[in-house]
């Protein structure tokens, strides 16, 4: 280790300069004139150094080597999960289904209605919204919105449907659920946008969606409510259910046989 030290302290008769200071009763380490242990002759001058100091200097010198470079760490891998892509689909398919079969009015009686919240709940509610959480940790946006905002929309109707409408007055219930849709119908919107970056059919899926959502809008804002346009909006809505458990079903089924069986068409990114 070398540290100022001049050409005279390393040539044959020459006096270093830590003894010649030394000789003249001056301090070496007062100007910093430090010197290399690496030879005997630089090596008789840390005699004139304290022992602490030369103890020191002997340390770094073994001990730092700058040209190692110290090992990284080695990065954890991050486990694989499945997708969870066919899981919030079917979850939205069964539960719109459902729904829609009620609207389209091919089951007139309303009572049975009831047996959409259990669905909206749990299946449509509960599992499409961890399916949203999964979708975060594959780090896929658009997939963990869809699925956590579809999963919060299935909770708030059988929330609404149970314990708000009731309370509402009777005579315009039906403008508060249109308003309810059109807020719905404005996501939905801007995610099928989004979707042109996915699949032809996960695109598909999200044009009859916002179709549906906006006839339902439309027929449940009108006054008195347009039964027409609810009934086209329920026809729609099982078209919806229908492609999205296509989707589903081609994305475990390919996954499954870890080939292509049932295609989606994905759209070519330029």
């Amino acid at each position: 280790m070398l540290r100022r030290i001049g050409a005279s302290a390393l040539l044959p008769g020459k006096v270093p300069p830590a003894r010649e200071a030394a000789q003249q009763g001056k301090d070496p380490l007062a100007k910093r004139t430090f010197v290399s242990i690496a030879g005997p002759v630089a090596g008789a001058d840390c005699g004139k150094f304290p022992r602490d100091l030369v103890r020191g200097v002997l340390i770094m010198a073994t001990t730092i080597r700058p040209e190692v470079t110290p090992a990284k760490p080695e990065a954890t891998a991050t486990p694989a999960i499945a997708d969870p892509g066919p899981l919030g689909l079917a979850a939205f398919a069964m539960t719109t289904f459902v729904l829609s079969v009620f609207n389209a009015n091919i089951i007139g009686d309303l009572a049975l209605s009831a047996v959409v919240l259990p669905l909206a709940l749990f299946y449509g509610g509960a599992v499409q919204i961890l399916a949203g959480m999964w979708e975060f940790r594959k780090n896929n946006t658009f997939g963990a919105l869809a699925f956590a905002s579809y999963g919060a929309f299935w909770i708030t109707f059988a929330w609404y449907l149970r314990y708000v409408a009731p309370g509402l007055p009777t005579a315009r219930e039906h403008e508060a659920a249109g308003l309810f849709l059109l807020a719905w119908t404005i996501f939905t919107a801007y995610m099928l946008l989004a979707s042109l970056r996915t699949t032809m059919v996960l695109s598909v899926v999200f044009a009859f969606l916002f179709a549906t959502f906006l006839l339902l809008a439309i027929g449940f804002l009108a006054a008195p409510p347009n039964a027409t346009l609810i009934k086209v909006g329920g026809w729609l809505g099982l078209i919806t259910a229908v492609l999205a458990w296509y989707a589903s079903a081609a994305g475990v089924t390919n996954a499954t046989w870890g080939r292509t069986v049932l295609p989606v068409f994905p759209w070519k990114k330029s």
